[in-house]
């Protein structure tokens, strides 16, 4: 089953346990995904969707000098486990040669190409910075 599908599946559960701040998150998705101009996404692309709206969230909760919100609790609990800081540290040091790039941050491509959706390109980026 597709996330999609265990998003509409799990709208029914929520509405049912009477799960306020789920139900809401996930109509907001289930919205997005219908304004896509494919009805059937590839779970990347609800990945992409997912990351798109925690990150709209998170500026208009700086905007407003926030820290978090039931929805952005709901949608980060929606993402798959993304890698630690930790985790991409010790894959950089395994498999990047900085030697073959002009610069470190040449090196970013290689990385996300290795974990794709499972790891933020800003802290990719700190990571590299860092080193």
């Amino acid at each position: 089953m597709s996330m999609q599908e265990d998003f509409r599946a799990g709208l029914k559960v929520a509405m049912k346990a009477r799960q306020k701040d789920k139900v809401g998150a996930i109509r907001i998705l289930i919205g997005e995904f219908q304004r896509q101009p494919e009805k059937e996404l590839s779970d990347d692309q609800v990945i992409a969707i997912i990351k798109k709206l925690i990150k709209s969230e998170r500026e208009l909760l700086a905007a407003a000098g926030e820290e978090s919100s039931g929805f952005l609790v709901e949608m980060e609990a929606f993402l798959p486990r993304q890698a630690t800081e930790e985790e991409v540290r010790e894959w950089v040091g395994a498999n990047i040669d900085f030697a073959a790039f002009a610069n470190k941050m040449q090196a970013m491509k290689p990385i996300m190409n290795h974990f794709g959706s499972s790891v933020d390109g800003n802290m990719v980026k700190k990571v590299l910075l860092s080193l």
